[in-house]
């Protein structure tokens, strides 16, 4: 379980920074927890993205 857990943080941790191991994303073990991973950090960091922009369009003096 313990290498789920790393496999899964690893792949949230570069999906995040926008990268993917081949390796460990066609690991027998683990690889589909790190591919969850990235998927799950892809989303995050767009969120975290969309969620900016929205502020810097709510911010801007021309508005929305």
């Amino acid at each position: 379980m313990e290498e789920a857990f790393a496999a899964y943080t690893a792949g949230h941790n570069d999906g995040s920074a926008g990268v993917r191991d081949g390796m460990q994303a066609n690991h027998p073990e683990t690889g589909t927890d790190y591919r969850i991973g990235v998927v799950d950090g892809s989303v995050a960091a767009f969120q975290a993205e969309l969620v900016a922009e929205v502020r810097r369009l709510l911010d801007s003096p021309e508005g929305v």
